[in-house]
């Protein structure tokens, strides 16, 4: 880093050290924390939550805070996951299989210290590789014109048909469906109303706060009143429990190091870069170790890394979004919209037209490294009683919280009635196994593709092969027609090894 970077991130702490920003380090970090020790709730559903709450103290405190819940969510599921058996979170699924084993071992009180302090590494490095990633790529992008934002928009629609389980054309069609829902309104470019069917609350389109608090949180909130409530056991802990021995420190060493560089570059890819990192550095511990028969019974290595990996995967998966303004997971997304309320456009002329936002992140997710370490080891006890709460106190009060705080955005009943509708069709779809992700991410990034395809078309004057004269537009075309090649590759494959082992079977 040169000596302005240097002094970018001096004047970076200064201004994290404010009150509001520190308030709202702490808050998001605590929040998050107990959002992933609750079952189900999610850190993306409790981010479009909040966006309300960020629209009153400004772009930068609103950033900090939503990545502190998304952070802090990764933290707070590892506690369920060894204490109960329960992940909290789905990139701490992976944690119950040997962290639990530690529990009944008598060892929770020490794994849990050794996932904090992995964990307060795994924020250290990811916040170091965004520190001097993010600034290198986002001067990268500033040659970007039209044509290659919008190459690169299609790139990023067909990398984020992996964003979900299950056929890529659910995700397709899901998308499609968000961009559909992102040209209703007044044409940004003629003034002409779209899709508006005559109703004047359509006339400034469908905002995306209502939508994203439907989707995420009223269809949680459904999705855990019908569910049947079961009161887990809770495994005491004991202050001086907390310490592990030589040994244990020693083991988890080299896993939290290397679950923390994978998990930071897994963030750099589209889907759920947490979950994903988790399974990764599980599989890739399991191989190398030299007591692989350890693995799920209770092996340290099966616990720090993965924690460490989906801690990292989070800052990770902020470059993009900053840098590019291309949001590749759906908290992501949510984050992009918080920024818009803002009128603060992530991307390459973020670090020319705002750097302090980007800076005093930076600085705030330092102090708010420490202040999740310093938070959860003394309360995790507490954090794990949060586990215990009924549903049938939970969904009144989280749903009283989204009626109120869709309300304050813009006095608007038309955007309670739309995060009620929402709410109930993401319910819907959830059960018909339809991807929600695909859908906010099409919304969120329609605008920005539409205004890319049309300028483009006005560039070039209708001609698009034109493109090919534009080397990263033509660059960006390539990666697209290998993605496609390898697709139908693959499928091609896959079809004449089925086909291969079927008659294999037919002939035995």
């Amino acid at each position: 880093m040169d000596l302005q970077g240097l002094n970018q991130l001096f004047n970076g702490f200064l201004h994290s050290l404010t009150t509001v920003n520190l308030l709202a380090c702490f808050f998001g970090a605590l929040i998050g924390t107990i959002v992933g020790v609750l079952p189900g709730l999610g850190p993306t559903a409790t981010m479009a939550l909040m966006l309300p709450v960020t629209m009153k103290y400004g772009p930068t405190a609103g950033l900090i805070m939503l990545t502190g819940v998304w952070y802090g969510a990764m933290y707070g599921g590892s506690t369920t996951s060894i204490l109960v058996n329960i992940p909290g979170e789905a990139a701490s699924v992976i944690t119950c299989l040997d962290g639990y084993q530690m529990s009944k071992k008598g060892r929770a009180g020490a794994a849990l210290t050794l996932v904090a302090l992995g964990s307060f590494v795994a924020g250290t490095v990811g916040i170091l590789g965004l520190q001097f990633f993010a600034p290198l790529l986002g001067a990268a992008a500033l040659s970007f014109g039209p044509p290659e934002y919008l190459a690169f928009m299609i790139l990023a629609f067909l990398l984020l048909s992996n964003l979900s389980e299950g056929p890529a054309i659910r995700s397709f069609l899901m998308t499609a469906l968000g961009l559909f829902i992102s040209t209703i309104g007044i044409d940004a470019i003629e003034s002409i109303p779209r899709f508006t069917f005559g109703m004047d609350s359509l006339t400034m389109g469908i905002d995306f706060l209502p939508i994203a608090m439907g989707f995420f949180g009223v269809t949680e909130m459904l999705s855990l009143a019908v569910q049947t409530y079961t009161a887990p056991e809770l495994t005491k802990i004991r202050f001086r429990e907390l310490y592990p021995n030589r040994e244990e420190v020693r083991r988890c060493v080299a896993p939290c190091v290397r679950g923390s560089v994978l998990g930071f570059f897994v963030g750099l890819l589209p889907g759920p870069c947490t979950v994903i990192s988790t399974f990764l550095s599980y599989a890739f511990e399991k191989r190398i170790s030299k007591r692989p028969e350890e693995f799920g019974k209770g092996a340290v290595e099966g616990v720090v890394g993965p924690e460490s990996a989906n801690n990292s995967a989070v800052l990770g998966s902020m470059i993009p979004l900053l840098t590019l303004g291309i949001p590749f997971a759906a908290p992501s997304a949510v984050m992009l919209a918080g920024l818009r309320l803002h009128n603060v456009e992530p991307g390459p002329l973020l670090f020319q037209n705002s750097p302090e936002i980007f800076w005093t992140f930076i600085a705030a997710m330092y102090i708010g490294n420490v202040m999740l370490l310093v938070l959860n080891l003394p309360l995790v006890g507490i954090f794990a009683r949060v586990a215990t709460i009924r549903p049938k106190f939970l969904v009144p009060c989280i749903t009283l919280i989204c009626l109120v705080g869709i309300y304050s955005v813009r006095n608007s009943i038309f955007d309670v009635w739309v995060m009620i509708a929402a709410g109930v069709i993401g319910f819907v779809l959830r059960k018909v196994d339809l991807p929600v992700a695909p859908f906010i991410i099409g919304m969120v990034l329609g605008p920005t593709t539409e205004s890319s395809f049309r300028h483009t078309l006005m560039l070039f004057k209708g001609n698009m092969l034109m493109i090919f004269d534009r080397p990263v537009a033509l660059g960006f075309v390539a990666a697209i027609l290998l993605f496609i090649a390898g697709k139908i590759l693959y499928r091609s494959f896959c079809h004449r090894r089925s086909r291969s082992a079927l008659q294999e079977s037919i002939g035995q």
